[in-house]
């Protein structure tokens, strides 16, 4: 087994990586912290299937029913159900049982991919909204409410609305008042809020769509909770939702088989969250606070060499160097291969780190210094300005970083979703591409969002920006071509 999985995920263990990535759990760390360990010493055992006393996640009678009530009662839920398979069947099922096909469902342009997959199986139109995008920082900060509230007057005829909240970097917004504008359109209010569902510990975060209206409320307890990956959380508020047919809609896009090593994840996550997490969150935000601090002393005084951004989420941490010249590519990878330090996400601006109650003070410790070493090696190079090869790097710069700025139009939708999927395709040079309506989707991964979609025209702007994205160390998923030579194309002659 020494070139598969198992040998290398256990190297990876090995080299004790420090992580600001999803999974919230750290590598386990906090399961031996509070002494979780001993459930996870022979998890194995734990792996079984719907027998005598084990109950049924499709028909809960038993232990899992009393689990999903009680964590009904944590989070403020009027009831709360297990996903074993991520929050995508969760939204999936949603946007499904609420819409029927051939109707109209309203959503943030920056929706994670699932959503559009849902209109697809469902023949269901999207509506997009506009995102906001940082000029600074080069994130999406979400929607605007006039916005959102000129879009639902625009089509009185969509049966619900789902959006984003928090955004992947953490930005939120007033859901409450869209929650309570869309209900008086009666719009049923579905939010993917699988970056949020660590939000209700502490009173220094975002509220909770939970505690805004919302209708049904979609979380990864993986992702910012510690939870294994793929355990997720289905929270259903009031009597606008038609529970029979969500449940109808959960049992056929989930699998007949779950898996009760996440269930099991996922309740001693909901344990954790209620015995421990207030106090972890507190310690958590006092030593993002405290690192903030010490680089705004050490490196910001005069000017702001290094950027932290992380006002509205403050668990989402977004850090750029580019006032001195290194790009979040370079750092992403100067930190994973110099300080065994692992951000979640990096564009050409900078990293994205997300921290969870499984981090710990070491944590930040760690990325202080590495950051300072990276400052003291790098400052010296680039910020010379009267050496005449920086002035001409960084015109370079400033020329990539316009020519990496996010997309900020909204392609063009020339043919459903649905259809477009259905439809005979053909492939073509990608930069012949331009103008055509796209067979595939493109979707930097992380974090799952399209750029593209089957059905939308291609532009300029959106190829720039992938093939300049690509060429620096992004991801992309959606489309068969990994090198981002050839696109599949609708050709309607």
């Amino acid at each position: 087994m020494e070139k598969f999985i198992l040998n290398k995920l256990t190297e990876l263990k090995d080299e004790q990586i420090v992580s600001f990535h999803i999974p919230g759990h750290k590598s386990g760390k906090i399961f031996k912290k509070l002494g979780y360990d001993k459930f996870l010493d022979k998890i194995y055992t734990l792996d079984t299937t719907e027998i005598e006393g084990t109950d049924n996640l499709h028909n809960a009678k038993e232990i899992i029913k009393s689990s999903q009530e009680r964590t009904a009662k944590i989070f403020n839920s009027d009831e709360s159900i297990y996903l074993v398979n991520g929050s995508t069947c969760g939204v999936e099922a949603a946007i499904m049982a609420t819409c029927e096909p051939k109707s109209k469902i309203i959503t943030n342009r920056d929706c994670h991919q699932s959503v559009i997959n849902a209109c697809i199986l469902g023949n269901i139109e999207p509506i997009y909204i506009k995102s906001n995008i940082c000029k600074e920082t080069n994130i999406i900060n979400g929607v605007e409410v006039k916005e959102v509230k000129k879009i639902i007057d625009d089509n009185l005829d969509a049966k619900a609305i789902i959006l984003t909240y928090p955004t992947y970097y953490g930005s939120v917004y007033d859901l409450k008042t869209i929650c309570e504008y869309a209900h008086s359109k009666d719009m049923i209010v579905v939010v993917d809020e699988a970056h949020g569902a660590h939000l209700q510990l502490s009173d220094e975060l975002p509220k909770s769509s939970i505690l805004q209206g919302a209708d049904i409320i979609i979380q990864s307890t993986h992702k910012t909770l510690p939870a294994f990956t793929q355990s997720s959380i289905m929270h259903i508020n009031g009597d606008r939702v038609n529970k029979n047919k969500l449940f109808c809609m959960l049992r056929f896009l989930e699998s007949s088989s779950p898996s009760y090593l996440l269930m099991s994840s996922l309740e001693l996550a909901v344990d954790i969250y209620d015995k421990y997490g207030k106090e972890l969150m507190n310690d958590l935000l006092d030593n993002i606070n405290e690192f903030k601090l010490n680089i705004n002393n050490k490196f910001n005084k005069d000017k702001e060499n290094i950027i932290i951004r992380n006002e509205m989420d403050k668990t989402k941490i977004f850090i750029s160097l580019k006032n001195i010249g290194i790009t979040g590519y370079e750092l992403d990878e100067l930190l994973r291969q110099e300080y065994k330090i692992q951000c979640e996400l990096s564009n050409y601006y900078g990293i994205l780190l997300i921290c969870t109650i499984g981090n710990e003070k070491e944590d930040f410790n760690k990325l202080e210094l590495a950051l300072e070493d990276i400052f003291i090696k790098y400052f010296a190079r680039n910020i010379n300005k009267d050496n005449k090869n920086y002035k001409e790097q960084n015109n370079i710069y400033k020329k990539i970083l316009k020519m990496s700025s996010y997309p900020e139009e909204i392609p063009i939708k020339a043919i459903n979703p649905r259809d477009a999927f259905y439809s005979e395709k053909k492939t073509i040079k990608i930069e012949d591409s331009i103008g055509k309506i796209s067979g595939e989707y493109i979707i930097p991964y992380p974090p799952g969002i399209s750029l593209i979609s089957p059905g939308e025209i291609i532009t300029t702007e959106i190829i720039t920006y992938i093939q300049e994205g690509v060429k620096n160390g992004m991801i992309v998923s959606g489309i068969k071509d990994a090198n981002l030579e050839y696109i599949d194309i609708i050709d309607i002659g």
